[in-house]
Parts: structure tokens; C-alpha cells; sequence
């Protein structure tokens, strides 16, 4: 049995990057599911790991991917009960993406939120996780505190304001253009603060735009 996988046929460039037939995946083992992937996420990471600057690590697939979505096609055992064969989810990985199909610890899985398709939910993962584990569980940000955001059009900022007003907490941002201030704007900022009207240091005036 094999599967299509998308493999760093040496270090370099998008062109790189091939479509190959590889060996099947084995069945996912105690507390892995097998999930048979709809989309995939394009990271940072992905792209030096094409360039040949950032092996995966001791154990991890050899095929690029830190993040994807998809459908549950096996369970090992002792999976948690929550998760079940035909489940639509995203998974956060240590590679892997890039195939037809991924094993999946079923710690690093999450629920596709209603509404979200396939494809937009194979870029969750990251962001989530990022923003939550820093923001939140680390950093304690709590409702009716104030957060600001560096670079709100980013995707770590656009899930971060979306997340913050969400739970009742007033958002500034910055980023380096109206367009991209509208942007934030549209996702809930309630402060939009053009950085680059900060470059001179003998001006100062009207160096934030209040959304």
C-alpha cells in the first residue's frame, strides 16, 4: 500500500518540493489516531525545513506539515472517547502535513469549530496554540484588562484579537498601514496605532487612529 506525500527532494526552493508515491502509514498506536488530511497549513517552519535548516525531530515524519485538518480514519487504543472514526479536525504536528494521510497523538487534535471548513481550519492550530499557551496560560490575561498587539494583521494578531474580545478585553494594535488597520479594525481593535507615524522624533502628533 502506498500514499502521495510531498517530499524536500534536496535543500532549496519551492521547486524542491515533489509529489511522490511513499509507503502507507502504519495503524496509529496507543493514544494516535490516523486522520486522512483535507488541507494543510504553510509555516515558517515548513519553509526552512525545505531549505535544509531545520530537521524534523528524532522520530518525527520526514515529510514537511506542522499543521492540518482533515478526517478521523482509525483510532489506537485508549484513545479518549471524545474522538471518533469520521470526525472532522486540526491537528497541530511535528511534521507530516504534507501527505494524504498523518498519525496524530490525540492530545495535539482539536474540534473543527462550527462554521470553520476544511481548508480555513488546517490553519488554526498554530495560532491557537500560540495565543492561548502565552496570552492566556502563561501571561494571565483576564477580562477587562488591556492587550496590545504588535503587528495585529498578522495571523498570530488577527486570532489574538479575535480571541481578546471575545473574552471582554480591550485590543490596541499595531501595524504599518491604514489597509491593515482597517483590517483589525473589522476584527474587533478598539485602538489602531500606525507605527510608522512614530519614525520621526521630533513629531509626534497624531501617531494613533482610534478605531
Amino acid at each position: 500500500m502506498t500514499m502521495k506525500a510531498v517530499v524536500i527532494s534536496s535543500p532549496g526552493g519551492p521547486e524542491a518540493l515533489e509529489v511522490r508515491e511513499v509507503e502507507d502509514l502504519p495503524a496509529p498506536g496507543e493514544g494516535e489516531v490516523l486522520v486522512k488530511v483535507a488541507a494543510s497549513g504553510v509555516n515558517r517552519a515548513d519553509t526552512v525545513q525545505r531549505q535544509g535548516k531545520y530537521p524534523p525531530p528524532p522520530g518525527a515524519s520526514l515529510y514537511p506539515g506542522l499543521e492540518c485538518s482533515g478526517t478521523i480514519l482509525a483510532l489506537g487504543a485508549n484513545v479518549p472517547s471524545r474522538w471518533a472514526v469520521g470526525d472532522q479536525v486540526c491537528a497541530l504536528l511535528t511534521g507530516g502535513g504534507y501527505a494524504e494521510k498523518v498519525v496524530v497523538p490525540a492530545g495535539q487534535l482539536l474540534p473543527v469549530p462550527e462554521g470553520v471548513s476544511l481548508t480555513d481550519a488546517a490553519g488554526l492550530p498554530e495560532v491557537a496554540c500560540t495565543v492561548w499557551s502565552t496570552v492566556f496560560m502563561t501571561s494571565h490575561l483576564s477580562p477587562g484588562e488591556s492587550f496590545l498587539i504588535h503587528g495585529g494583521s498578522s495571523g498570530i494578531g488577527t486570532f489574538a484579537i479575535q480571541i481578546a474580545k471575545h473574552l471582554g478585553i480591550k485590543v490596541l494594535v499595531t501595524a504599518g498601514s491604514e489597509e491593515k488597520l482597517a483590517a483589525c479594525k473589522d476584527l474587533g481593535a478598539d485602538v489602531c496605532i500606525n507605527y510608522r507615524r512614530l519614525c520621526s522624533t521630533h513629531k509626534r502628533r497624531n501617531w494613533w487612529k482610534g478605531c
